[in-house]
């Protein structure tokens, strides 16, 4: 097997890396003590053609493969030390993005996939709610046929980027007797539509600058045009947003696992106790070893699994097996890289207690660590 990758894949990372170390961690730190969004770092990521990595050209967008937007998005987790800002651009591409590319009518890409990929709109997924988070089943939004159109009642709770967001794409239950497979739509709603509002951001242990909160819909008012895939579909449309996020979210992450065993290495040969570097001691050392054996068994697994996307009809196993390894990876080598900085580890200037608080997430976010664990079992049969 050859496992290269093209000279258009190395070129569209160096470009990335080269754009995000130029012009995205200016004031990573004052941003992250502020919880600041910031749009005018979020259009640049745009100007660079991140956001619209996926969608046709027709749209704006490059229409890349998903191993070739694996290896973007890396290079972005690589080149950007602002964890939240990487999260929510991958939270835009691979939940608004793609199923909007994949399910959408040509009516529908054409009114929202330009703004997507340009800058001009965010993106939104809302599925999750006060109660009903990795059990989709107690959904308690409803939407009610009204016309020629729907009616939506609800309240969506961690929308990655509820708080800034333009337009979101809302999971509610359309026949209560049929449960989630076959009872419930998604549609895509405009955050100016009468009744759609969106909550405070909430407070985060990290990926602070990502902006996440809830959304309430009183009587929001949709017509048949909304709807995403077709009604009683919404399963589909969100195995979709699932299976690419979970599988290109973390591609993100292997970026920056390979940038703290970087950074590790450097600190490692910098720092002297004892009379000698510190890399020199096999305790340290083998903290180092073990980064870069998981991160080298990430990216195989990321990019195998970003190539099944467009090869395969389900990667649903490959998706919960890279999201679970991948995400318990990045939160070891975050956990190492401050230990292997001692004191420093824990203060600010160095930066690698962050990339911990904002590791910590990605065990949670796009079904939690658990969740992935009985997928891959019920997999197998258990």
């Amino acid at each position: 097997m050859d496992f290269s990758i093209t000279e258009e894949q190395k070129s569209l990372r160096d470009k990335i890396v080269k754009f995000a170390q130029r012009e995205l961690n200016e004031d990573v730190i004052a941003r992250d003590n502020d919880q600041a969004f910031s749009r005018d770092l979020w259009r640049k990521c745009a100007e660079m053609g991140i956001q619209g990595l996926p969608a046709d050209e027709a749209y704006g967008g490059s229409n890349v493969d998903a191993l070739s937007c694996a290896v973007g998005l890396e290079a972005l987790g690589y080149g950007c030390h602002d964890g939240g800002l990487v999260f929510s651009v991958c939270a835009h591409v691979l939940a608004c993005v793609v199923p909007l590319s994949r399910h959408g009518t040509d009516a529908q890409k054409q009114r929202y996939l330009p703004g997507l990929c340009n800058g001009g709109l965010i993106g939104m997924h809302a599925i999750s709610e006060p109660g009903a988070g990795s059990d989709p089943f107690a959904m308690r939004t409803r939407a009610e046929r009204d016309g020629d159109g729907w009616r939506i009642n609800g309240t969506k709770a961690f929308v990655s980027n509820g708080p800034v967001g333009d337009v979101a794409i809302v999971f509610a239950v359309t026949d209560p007797q049929k449960g989630f497979h076959g009872g419930t739509t998604a549609f895509i709603v405009e955050k100016d539509a009468p009744g759609f509002s969106s909550g405070k951001k909430f407070e985060k242990l990290g990926l602070r600058t990502a902006q996440v909160g809830g959304l309430t819909l009183e009587n929001v008012y949709v017509p048949q045009t909304a709807v995403l895939g077709a009604v009683g579909a919404s399963a589909s449309v969100f195995a979709t947003a699932m299976d690419w996020e979970r599988i290109l979210l973390v591609a993100s992450h292997v970026g920056a696992m390979e940038r703290l065993l970087e950074t590790s290495i450097a600190y490692a040969r910098k720092r002297s106790q004892f009379g000698q570097a510190i890399g020199k001691f096999q305790a340290v050392a083998h903290k180092i070893a073990d980064m870069k054996v998981q991160l080298e068994a990430a990216r195989l697994l990321t990019y195998r699994a970003a190539w099944r996307l467009d090869h395969t009809k389900n990667s649903s196993l490959d998706a919960a097996m890279t999201k679970l390894f991948v995400s318990e990876s990045l939160v070891k080598a975050a956990l190492d890289t401050v230990q292997i900085h001692g004191g420093n580890g824990f203060m600010a200037e160095y930066e690698v207690e962050r990339a911990l608080r904002d590791a910590i997430g990605s065990t949670i976010y796009s079904g939690t660590s658990e969740m992935q664990r009985n997928i891959i079992a019920r997999w197998l049969g258990l």
